[in-house]
């Protein structure tokens, strides 16, 4: 299999017609048509298949075949994305802190980009309460869309949040310094086959937008407008078109998902 990356074909897949600048406009173009057009999902996790981050199976799954996935599968492929066009980022690791309640590994994936003397936090893989545009890390607040989001320090460590109902809310946390590959892969290996992993128990599917994020947690269906949300359960009959026609995720009928078998 190739390990070139087919920058013509990303772009198609994130509706771009023309290869972005490498400048703050292009990584403002790529970051938001990213994120609110591949999904953030676990479906294979949810059927048994591995998870694999090597360039030609993430370029086959979330481009060829028009699926998405998660952190680690979205951010690898963001990463060779922006080299390509000409950016430098660098991949650093995460424990996630929102809606958790106890210290959790590190098992999220981010990008640090420099540009005119600054630094972005860029990130397409954190689902349905993600970016849809870097965010610089400058400890102020930055309003995208419905949402505002800041890099706070805490120590040596910074931590994205988003503020909800009068208050700032922790998504994750990380050491701003490079991660090689290999890290990835540990913590993809874990959080894709450990029985106690999120991932093996819920079936998910995510995509945030401008005006609406969209989030199906099992059968858990719900819209988020802001801090206005709305949801409902779906019957099992509903979960596969649900995920095409809410996610532009195309799965076969009769698929048998870990989560609904216990």
């Amino acid at each position: 299999m190739s390990t070139d990356l087919d920058l013509g074909a990303y772009l198609r897949r994130i509706g771009l017609e023309s290869r972005p600048a490498p400048d703050l406009a292009g990584l403002l173009a790529l970051h938001f048509a990213h994120a609110t057009t591949i999904p953030f999902e676990n479906l294979d996790i949810q059927l048994g298949l591995p998870i694999r981050l090597d360039l030609a199976s993430l370029q086959s799954k979330l481009v060829a075949r028009r699926r998405g996935g998660y952190c680690f599968e979205h951010n690898t492929l963001f990463q060779a994305v922006l080299k390509a066009v000409g950016f430098d980022a660098v991949a650093c690791e995460a424990r996630v802190r929102l809606g958790a309640l106890e210290v959790l590994p590190r098992t999220h994936m981010l990008l640090l980009l420099r540009l005119g003397g600054s630094t972005w936090l860029c990130d397409v893989g954190f689902g349905g309460e993600g970016l849809l545009h870097p965010v610089l890390m400058d400890g102020a607040p930055h309003g995208q869309f419905q949402n505002t989001y800041r890099v706070a320090e805490e120590g040596n460590l910074r931590v994205l949040q988003s503020f909800h109902y009068g208050a700032w809310e922790d998504l994750y946390a990380f050491v701003p310094k490079p991660r090689l590959p290999i890290d990835f892969e540990l913590a993809n290996h874990y959080t894709s086959t450990h029985p106690e992993s999120r991932f093996l128990k819920i079936l998910t599917a995510q995509l945030p937008g401008p005006e609406v994020r969209r989030i199906l947690r099992n059968r858990a269906y719900a819209e988020l407008r802001g801090d206005q949300a709305e949801g409902r359960e779906l019957p099992p009959e509903e979960v596969i078109p649900m995920l095409r026609e809410g996610f532009g995720i195309e799965m076969p009928a009769g698929s048998r998902f870990r989560a609904f078998q216990c």
